[in-house]
């Protein structure tokens, strides 16, 4: 540990022995206190690195303030990535020591409700921030990272966005515009799909809004991100358990209570677990219209995807398959490019065993089964 990071700990230790809060003069007046004779210089730095260690997330607070910024990681004192939709870019910005990374890391964690030391050196949680937005975030201490602490946040803002604005931002096109509303109007059931980070809930929340205004929309979440223009929407919202172990709410409880809620349309933000199986059960008993999310890198991988969640909750794949045959209808696959993120596939279900059929393509245009499609939801 050097200077400036014993000094710290110092002005830290008196901070909470004096009761002193954020006020910059008996701040300053410490570090001068506790360091002798000391520069106005190294003053302002010591403060900026108090400011650092105690709001926020720290330095990292910059990068957030780059425009589309959804992911930010930590790895080690020299290696800070953050994602903004074009991939990984590396940061120029560097942590003075690997101490001053595990600080962040520990303060983030505890920040959460959580704990991070040698004895767990690894954990996560949820941040809340004051603009309404929330950060999901990791911490992997040094061991087991062997290049040192390892930190990844996950920018998590609420999703807003309108068809007409997606369309606009070359999400995908106005005709295919025209085609997702219609069948959200027909109760069309869907699935929107594709990797970390590819729009997935900003999709479904900007067709949520096309609901038709009359109807009633529960949406559950692991994190609140759906905010769907619509005016009768109902969040729900998991949590996870506390340190002892106790009262966790799981996604497959919220949804056992929404279907008491008098529902419309019932939503699940991204299907995981073995909510999957009461999320088919409850689009096949009457509440049709329904919608989810899910990680899968192409149509195709749908069905053995949703094979393994079910197994989670108890449910074989021959039942799985009669299900979902009966349940969902619709696949939107969203995938992140180098232009942006765009609507890349749409597919419908079929047959039992379920199988994926193509209706259109970013590559290759509307195949023969489109206008068919199109007829279903009233085109």
């Amino acid at each position: 540990m050097n200077r400036v990071e014993e000094l710290l700990e110092k002005v830290q230790r008196r901070m909470v022995a004096e009761s002193i809060g954020g006020d910059a003069a008996e701040t300053a007046r410490l570090v001068r206190a506790e360091a002798g004779a000391i520069s106005d210089v190294d003053v302002l730095e010591v403060l900026r690195k108090l400011r650092h260690d105690s709001t926020g997330v720290g330095k990292l607070e910059q990068l957030l303030m780059i425009n589309g910024v959804t992911d930010i990681v930590v790895n080690g004192r020299e290696q800070v990535w953050f994602d903004r939709g074009r991939g990984m870019e590396k940061s120029e910005l560097i942590f003075d020591s690997e101490v001053e990374v595990r600080r962040l890391a520990t303060r983030l964690v505890v920040a959460c409700g959580g704990r991070l030391d040698d004895a767990q050196p690894f954990a996560d949680g949820r941040l809340h921030r004051s603009d309404g937005s929330q950060i999901r975030v990791h911490a992997l201490l040094s061991p087991p990272a062997e290049g040192g602490t390892c930190l990844s946040l996950r920018i998590l803002r609420q999703a807003v966005t309108t068809l007409p604005q997606l369309v606009s931002g070359g999400t995908l096109s106005e005709e295919m515009a025209q085609l997702l509303r219609a069948m959200v109007h027909a109760r069309q059931a869907f699935l929107v799909v594709g990797g970390t980070g590819s729009g997935k809930t900003t999709l479904l929340s900007a067709l949520l809004a096309e609901v038709p205004e009359q109807e009633r929309i529960l949406c559950i979440e692991d994190t609140a991100e759906l905010q769907p223009l619509h005016p009768h929407v109902v969040s729900l919202v998991s949590r996870g358990s506390n340190i002892e172990g106790s009262g966790g709410i799981s996604l497959a409880e919220l949804l056992r209570q929404a279907l008491r809620m008098r529902p419309d349309r019932i939503v699940v933000g991204e299907i995981r677990g073995g909510e999957v199986v009461d999320l088919l059960a409850a689009l096949n008993t009457g509440h049709d219209g329904g919608a989810g999310t899910v990680h899968a890198n192409s149509l195709h991988e749908v069905p053995a995807r949703m094979e393994a969640l079910a197994a989670l909750g108890g449910l074989d794949a021959p039942a799985l398959h009669s299900q979902l045959s009966a349940a969902v209808k619709v696949v939107l696959v969203m995938r992140r490019t180098a232009v942006g993120r765009q609507l890349h596939q749409v597919g419908v279900l079929r047959g039992n065993p379920v199988e994926s059929v193509v209706i259109w393509d970013l590559d290759n245009g509307p195949s023969p089964e489109f206008q068919d499609f199109r007829r279903q939801v009233g085109l």
